[in-house]
């Protein structure tokens, strides 16, 4: 009979969270460590380190962060119960005496996720909470029980003399007994005893019930004076309430679990709370295509507010602080700009910067400004520009929602500025997208609702608090989406479930929220994924998975495409210098104009304005009036009015007549009456200007401050270099240097790939076997985790007969860094020092220095 079996054949019970690894499969060890990521950075040697791992603080504490409130709940009732506790035990605290088939249906899958997450190991029979998350969720004085019970009567009577003990006993009506152990034993016993216990209250004066009331739920400590009332005095001389501290009583836990009815939370929530549709009955549910239309249109007016955005910072944007980020004064010009809330305007700020179309240029006076990756993206598709925004968006842990608020420092912060990293929000913003997915097609869901389905999924541990960071961002994200154009109407639009990586959406018949599985044989309610997931179905594909995403843009943009307006090719020009367009223009008309005119008016239809300053600024672009002239009738459909026809030729007959140079500056002209004119203008006194020659003035202005002031004295000057030809300037001559999008800030760890899971997984098993192998080792066995010792010459005689044998052996080995490792080999060849073996450990071929090989043994024959 094995030591590892019971005398009736069965396997025996670990004795240790390593044993109870050591006997899971391959698929659940890869399950514990996609759950935990933590676990495997740096990969554990064996199976012993994973354990020890697993249970150490910060791990653990992670790990409760990520349980949902049922789970957490079975994880804070076993940290009461004993140690170890039975199934039915354990039950019993969850559904309390009379019982739950909600809890009971729930249970078998709370205990497999905290035993898929090596939070409890251990059979049915002797369930084990390891240790650190005991502490955790254990009640003390210092940090309560979030089940709000206090300690057992064996743990509050443990500094209590022998004979007060045996008065508590005596006054209770029990025998006393020979020692303070066996006293609280008996009391504990009696406190047990639903009808023992229900006799001894029913003689309790109804004060003292009231106050037993008072602390059932928590918090059980009470206070009470040096001479308490008969009630009180009532309650402690039979030890249903028993001193800590001077002053201080606490309410034992068996006395309010029988208060409870055997519950140890007052509210057990082993049901999700369903994600209901907004409105009344009746209008729940829209159409799907109303939805993708309304959606479609907000996607267009966010990639024309980006443009906007980048177009109004084409020269040279604001200046960057000297902490960093836009002052609050840029932020509202940004919004007076955009016609936007400050807000939305900061929103579509860290937009364009998270999809790196903005930046600093990193120059001595620092400014922000189009990137060159901005150039390529406005040459692209709009689908596929609007797809690579959302993507940004989704995988962005800057929070523009935060703009304007404080930091720990007490700092304001402001867009584009350090502290808005939140590394939780994209698991935020793909989950709440997720929940909307689950819901029918079409249907927007009651924000309330979302937030609750989050709060389940991922509890609070401590006080709840309504404004707490992932309510906030839960908040933002619908808000945003709406704005992108990822769900319109509050509903989640088709290109929003493609850019998720969502299923499709459900028919009617099945429930709202929680969308059936076939061939799923669990209830409803555990199909709850974990944070992060959706309800049902695979897990939309997150940012370590960059194909999967990648193959998610590309879906939405082909769903949004058909949806987008076709760009026109023509404008109506209007006898009062305008220019309609009646939807959007085509990239190379669409630029022209932009330069040629001012935007008057956006909406469904855009209006430009023909201006004398818009028309110099084409001249000044490198166009002559013949080039005007001929753009605006080849994409007009009106005729091109006279009135627009004469603006053109009035200011091009004017442009260039004025020559700018650099002398500092210089004023040169052919006419030097047009000069006479400007020196006698005293509006002209700023620049400095004085004559040179007939035909030159010369200023202590720098030659654009001189084209500023000539312009604004009505004058249209061109500039010109240094070989006195006309220098042509651009829109978008101001770029920054190449710069990389911000990398998101991770949430710890990533979540390992499958292949690094599978290399994780047997690298683990091969060190375990290293360490757990028998040997033949002569003399005394070195103690666990030492490595073998053994001579030089012992350690050669030993390898060479495992050659010719080929039997494997256990060696020590210290590497070149000084790390000593345990590992299982079969040796090949021994030649020069080396030893050339098969790595059980490493799964490979290796070859090791026999210097550095610090002791060899036989393995044993079983």
């Amino acid at each position: 009979m094995s030591s590892d079996e019971k005398p009736d054949g069965r396997p025996a019970a670990p004795r240790s969270l390593a044993e109870a690894l050591r006997a899971r499969d391959d698929a659940s060890l890869a399950a514990l460590l996609r759950a935990r990521p933590d676990l495997v950075t740096p990969v554990p040697t064996d199976l012993t380190q994973l354990a020890t791992r697993a249970g150490t603080r910060a791990s653990v504490v992670r790990a409760l962060e990520r349980l949902d409130r049922f789970a957490l709940q079975t994880a804070e009732a076993l940290a009461v119960a004993g140690d170890p506790a039975s199934y039915d035990e354990l039950l019993g605290l969850m559904a309390g005496d009379d019982g739950d088939a909600a809890v009971a249906a729930a249970l078998p899958h709370a205990v497999g996720t905290l035993r898929e997450q090596a939070l409890v190991w251990g059979g049915d029979d002797r369930l084990r909470l390891v240790r650190t998350a005991r502490e955790l969720l254990s009640p003390s004085p210092q940090h309560p029980s979030p089940t709000g019970l206090g300690p057992t009567v064996q743990e509050a009577t443990a500094g209590m003399s022998p004979g007060r003990i045996q008065e508590l006993v005596a006054a209770a009506g029990l025998p006393s007994t020979h020692d303070a152990v066996s006293a609280a034993a008996a009391l504990t016993a009696l406190f047990t005893d639903r009808e023992r216990m229900a006799k001894l209250l029913g003689q309790a004066p109804p004060e003292a019930r009231e106050v037993l009331s008072r602390l059932v739920w928590g918090p059980p400590y009470g206070q009470v004076t040096a001479d308490p009332a008969a009630h009180l005095r009532w309650l402690l001389d039979r030890g249903l309430l028993l001193p800590t501290a001077p002053g201080t009583v606490v309410l034992p836990r068996e006395v309010a679990l029988h208060l409870r009815g055997g519950r140890a939370h007052r509210e057990t929530e082993p049901v999700p709370p369903p994600v209901e549709p907004a409105g009344p009955t009746g209008t729940r549910q829209g159409s799907p295509q109303v939805v993708d239309a309304t959606a479609a249109g907000q996607a267009y007016t966010a990639l024309a507010t980006v443009e906007e955005l980048l177009k109004d910072w084409d020269e040279g944007g604001p200046a960057v602080l000297r902490a960093g980020g836009l002052s609050v004064r840029d932020l509202k010009r940004t919004a007076v700009a955009l016609d936007v809330s400050e807000p939305v305007a900061a929103f579509w700020v860290e937009l364009a910067y998270a999809a790196g179309l903005l930046a600093s240029d990193g120059e001595a006076d620092e400014r922000y400004a189009a990137t060159p990756a901005h150039d390529e993206w406005r040459e692209r598709p709009a689908a596929d520009r609007w797809a690579e925004l959302a993507g940004a968006w989704l995988a962005a842990t800057r929070t523009a929602g935060l703009v304007g608020g404080r930091d720990a420092k007490d700092r304001t912060l402001a867009a584009l500025g350090p502290g808005l990293d939140r590394s939780v929000a994209p698991e935020v913003r793909r989950r709440v997208l997720a929940l909307l997915a689950a819901l029918p097609a079409g249907t927007s869901p009651d924000p309330d609702s979302v937030l609750a389905r989050l709060r389940w999924e991922r509890p609070l541990r401590g006080p709840q608090q309504e404004d707490d960071l992932r309510s906030r961002l839960a908040r933002w994200t619908l808000q945003e989406a709406e704005l992108l154009g990822v769900t319109g109407r509050g509903a989640l639009s088709s290109h929003g479930r493609a850019l998720l990586g969502a299923p499709e959406p459900q028919t009617a018949g099945g429930t709202p929220g929680i969308p059936d599985t076939p061939g799923d044989k669990l209830p409803v309610h555990h199909r709850a994924a974990p944070y992060g997931a959706p309800a049902a179905g695979p897990v939309p594909p997150g940012p370590a998975d960059p194909q999967a995403r990648a193959a998610a843009r590309a879906a939405a943009a082909r769903l949004l495409a058909p949806l987008l307006p076709e760009p026109l090719d023509h404008v109506l020009l209007q006898a009062d210098l305008t220019a309609v367009a009646p939807g959007p223009l085509q990239r190379p008309l669409a630029d022209v104009l932009d330069v040629l005119a001012d935007v008057e008016s956006k909406g469904g239809a855009t209006v430009y304005r023909f201006t004398p300053a818009s028309v110099r600024r084409a001249l000044d672009a490198g166009r002559s009036a013949s080039d005007l002239h001929a753009f605006l009738a080849a994409h007009s459909r009106t005729p091109v009015p006279q009135p627009l026809a004469y603006l053109i030729d009035d200011v091009a007959r004017r442009h260039g007549h004025l020559r700018v140079g650099a002398a500092s500056a210089y004023v040169r002209c052919d006419d030097d009456a047009v000069l006479n004119e400007i020196l006698a203008d005293k509006r002209s006194a700023a620049l400095r200007l004085r004559r040179l020659a007939p035909t030159v003035l010369a200023a202590q202005a720098d030659p654009a401050a001189l084209l500023e002031g000539l312009r604004a004295l009505g004058y249209a000057p061109a500039a010109e270099s240094a070989e006195g030809d006309v220098v042509i300037t651009r829109a978008d001559a101001r770029r920054t240097p190449p710069r990389t999008p911000p990398e998101p800030v991770p949430e710890g760890p990533p979540v390992p790939d499958a292949t690094l899971l599978t290399a994780a997984v047997r690298a683990i098993r091969a060190g375990d076997l290293a360490s757990t192998a028998p040997r033949k080792t002569p003399g005394t066995p070195p103690a666990p985790g030492e490595l073998p010792r053994t001579s030089p010459a012992e350690t050669l005689a030993t390898v060479q007969a495992a050659v010719l044998t080929g039997e494997a052996l256990w060696i020590g080995y210290v590497n070149a860094d000084g790390a000593a490792s345990q590992r299982v080999i079969a040796p090949v060849r021994v030649e020069g020092g080396f030893v050339t073996a098969y790595d059980h450990t490493a799964d490979e071929v290796r070859t090791y220095p026999l210097h550095r090989v610090t002791g060899v043994a036989e393995l044993a024959d079983d």
